[in-house]
């Protein structure tokens, strides 16, 4: 059996991650952590009997550890006990499925103690690209993708080395506001925002979705996890979501990966890579119902959050880490309903003009520069 920890255990994919696992006899659940869900967490130590438990914060911690009594289970706290799951000792396996830059420090100190990664958090590699991919070269550590669209890109590049790819395809859905003009875009709610077409999702994300934030953050993530130049990877609009990816060769063929609209076939390919395995409760594809393929380009000057992380990963150092740190916190805003849709990308577009870039950042110097915009951004909006 595999030795397993799972980093944000009771969120949508920590979820989903245990879901499969429930159906497979070859995984063994070291450790379990999240931000404040005691209740679901409660019923996963039930169920998996991890060995250590790491809760965000410490008042729930205290409490998890009444209500666990002499129950044997080692309770850690804040995010030094995040980190610490991440890097435990019997963990061959540690699945980063943490929301925003919270999973970056998770995730490097996995890396650096040798443990093999499941990656769902695009902000460790959004922000921190560079330095967790060469740490993960340098340690033979395997970073395997969850996102649906980078899971894709990865199935379709088995067999083929790196000098025949053409170009990385990226699919998007569109999300709920496809063919949207900005006048239209105005006035629209949070509710209508949450409203995706196709997938089911935590709220950040599908935001992100919205704005085409998320595709932009794809990009990025595409560029580091696997080593292609920005000019390599296209962001294609594919309202189905039946193909999640696709990758063309040199020789004009285009390899894609297909599937039903279900975070569980990324995962457990990731948890089974190299080998597959059935997961109980997932459909094949029906191509007499999903029998029409449809594609266009995106609309940048609409979306324009899109075009936002194309400019910061061109100009590269922290640039990426304003862009999801403001990101990050004005899509919370949205969501606590302080500002408009719109006004997402335009709080993102006045940090990155105010940044002072620092081109070969270390881990510390993103850590600073994400408190620092963060700051700047709260002061402005919760007077």
């Amino acid at each position: 059996m595999k030795n397993i920890v799972i980093l944000g255990s009771t969120g949508s994919i920590g979820t989903q991650t245990l879901d499969v696992i429930r159906n497979s006899k070859d995984f063994n659940v070291l450790g379990l952590t999240c931000n404040n869900n005691l209740d679901l967490l409660i019923k996963q130590i039930d169920e998996f009997k991890p060995k250590v438990i790491a809760v965000k914060d410490e008042n729930n911690a205290k409490e998890l550890k009444n209500i666990l009594n002499n129950t044997g289970v080692e309770i850690l706290s804040g995010e030094k006990g995040i980190c610490d799951v991440a890097e435990y000792h019997d963990a061959e396996l540690v699945v980063v499925a943490i929301e925003g830059i919270a999973g970056l420090m998770p995730a490097y100190k996995a890396i650096k103690a040798k443990k093999n990664i499941m990656l769902a958090n695009k902000e460790c590699l959004v922000t921190g690209g560079k330095i967790i991919t060469e740490l993960a070269k340098k340690n033979k550590v395997k970073i395997l993708p969850i996102d649906s669209e980078h899971n894709a890109i990865f199935q379709c590049l088995q067999g083929n080395e790196k000098k025949y790819i053409s170009k990385l395809i990226i699919t998007a859905s569109g999300g709920p506001f496809r063919g949207k003009t900005k006048e239209e875009l105005k006035f629209v709610t949070m509710e209508q925002a949450l409203k995706h077409p196709n997938w089911k999702m935590g709220k950040k994300i599908t935001i992100d979705s919205a704005t085409l934030m998320n595709k932009g953050f794809e990009v990025i993530e595409a560029k580091w996890l696997f080593d292609v130049p920005l000019n390599k990877i296209e962001v294609l609009v594919h309202p189905q979501s039946i193909i999640h990816s696709m990758v063309e060769y040199i020789d004009g063929c285009i390899i894609a990966e297909m599937a039903t609209t279900d975070m569980r076939i990324p995962i457990q390919y990731a948890l089974n890579y190299p080998e597959r395995k059935a997961v109980k409760g997932v459909k094949s594809l029906d191509f007499e119902v999903f029998n029409t393929l449809t594609f266009e380009k995106p609309d940048l000057e609409t979306f324009k959050c899109l075009s936002l992380a194309y400019q910061a990963i061109e100009e590269g150092g922290t640039m990426t880490t304003v862009l999801n740190t403001a990101d990050e916190v004005a899509v919370s805003l949205f969501l606590e309903k302080r500002i408009k849709f719109l006004d997402i990308p335009k709080i993102i577009e006045k940090s990155m003009e105010k940044h002072d870039n620092i081109i070969n950042p270390d881990i510390n110097d993103i850590i600073e520069v994400d408190h620092s915009i963060r700051k700047s951004i709260l002061d402005e909006y919760m007077r």
